[in-house]
């Protein structure tokens, strides 16, 4: 299902809802800026939500946005095993809803 070039439709929703396209990408830049919270930071925490999410896609672009803000392997590990922790959690905390 993941093919990259699929990204390049993006364009053509560019067109077919112009205005809200624009308040998307503004609010995507905005979001990952440096700010409280630096730009590796927010990369890594993008990274950790996409693997969770599982969205290839994310998991690609924020990936390499975050080795371009100077993230280490190292680092992009733990954020993975981060993701892996909270995933494991939820079903674990789930899990209770199957006890009686």
């Amino acid at each position: 299902m993941y093919q990259k070039e699929n990204l390049t439709k993006l364009k053509q929703l560019n067109e077919l809802a112009p205005e809200v396209m624009k308040a998307f990408w503004a609010f995507d830049r905005a979001a990952v800026a440096d700010g409280a919270i630096p730009v590796k930071y927010k990369e890594l925490i993008a990274v950790a939500v996409a693997l969770t999410t599982q969205c290839p896609y994310c998991i690609d672009i924020h990936t390499g946005n975050a080795r371009k803000a100077g993230a280490t392997e190292t680092e992009l590990g733990e954020a993975a095993m981060i993701a892996a922790a909270l995933r494991a959690g939820a079903a674990v905390t789930h899990a209770t809803h199957a006890l009686l």
